[in-house]
Formats: structure tokens, C-alpha cells, sequence
């Protein structure tokens, strides 16, 4: 056992991107914790929980880091710098 467990936190919204929306949101709020990989946050639909979807790119960075940015962004690749 690694030692890590997972929260799954059933929320109803109305769709996938109010999902992900929601999902960032929440990502946000508990960066504090430290305890939040918001980068392998996925959302999916009620009946379909085997399809997710990535909210956040989490590509590496050649400087290193992971890019912050949502999934599927335009440009390039950046670190998120929003406090």
C-alpha cells in the first residue's frame, strides 16, 4: 500500500464543463492544503465514470514544473502563476 488514498466526491452539476469548471474551483480552494494534485483531476458523466476528462494540461515544462493551464488550452504551455 503507498500510503496515498484517494477522495471521490460525487457532485451534481449540469454538464462536463460545469464539472470542470466546478473541479478547478475547487482545486483553487484547497491549494493551501498543499495536499491537492489538481493536475490529475479528472471529470466524468454520472453513467459514463470510465470516461474522464483531464481539467488541467499537466504537461512537464521544460524548465520543469507542470503547465497549469486548463486542458485543452490554447498557446503555449506555462506554469500557473494566479496566487
Amino acid at each position: 500500500m503507498s500510503g496515498r488514498h484517494v477522495i471521490h466526491l460525487p457532485v451534481v452539476v449540469p454538464d462536463i464543463e460545469a464539472a470542470a469548471d466546478l473541479a478547478a474551483c475547487l482545486a483553487d480552494s484547497l491549494a493551501f492544503l498543499g495536499l491537492c494534485d489538481a493536475g490529475e483531476i479528472t471529470v466524468s458523466a454520472e453513467d459514463a465514470q470510465d470516461v474522464r476528462h483531464r481539467v488541467f494540461c499537466d504537461r512537464l515544462l521544460p524548465a520543469g514544473g507542470r503547465c497549469g493551464a486548463r486542458d485543452s488550452h490554447p498557446g503555449a504551455c506555462h506554469r500557473n502563476t494566479d496566487p
